[in-house]
């Protein structure tokens, strides 16, 4: 009887469930999968740019009938010819901010995901569809093609290389 009170405590569940260790392989498994993204992310870091590497900081200008405003647009790298992007041009309580991400696809293009907001004389006005920056030939700058604003005048946003 001693025995078989014995045998039951010990193949109960509840005594089964302290027994218990974690799945090595399910530890072993998520570790490498986060080592696998890891080893993605530098794989793509460290592709050779088809364009030229853009990273770094580059001027951003803001140019409109109303106001012209300078800053500065932060690229970095991502994977080969994409960048993120974060950068803005303030002047007293104008200002444009841009981030997201660009994508340089040629010599003379930009394709851009991501948000560009600007204040300008208290009008407020944002652009969140893909658009793209071109070197137009008048200068050392990828040009927004976006120009109209939506009171439909033309604003110029540049970034210099």
């Amino acid at each position: 009887m001693l025995v078989t009170c014995f045998s039951m405590i010990c193949c109960s569940k509840k005594a089964d469930s302290f027994s218990r260790k974690p799945d090595s392989t399910a530890i072993i498994e998520s570790i490498n999968v986060v080592r696998a993204k890891y080893n993605d992310s530098i794989k793509n870091l460290q592709q050779p740019n088809v364009f030229g590497d853009l990273s770094g900081n580059h001027v951003l200008k803001f140019d409109s009938d109303e106001e012209i405003l300078n800053g500065n647009v932060t690229f970095n790298k991502t994977a080969a010819d994409e960048y993120d992007v974060n950068g803005r041009a303030v002047s007293g309580k104008n200002k444009v901010t841009i981030i997201g991400s660009i994508r340089r696809v040629s010599e003379k293009h930009l394709n851009f995901e991501g948000r560009i907001a600007q204040i300008i004389n208290g009008k407020k006005y944002v652009r969140t569809q893909r658009t793209t920056f071109m070197n137009e030939g008048k200068g050392n700058f990828w040009r927004l093609q976006d120009k109209v604003n939506q009171q439909g005048f033309v604003e110029y946003i540049d970034i210099y290389f």
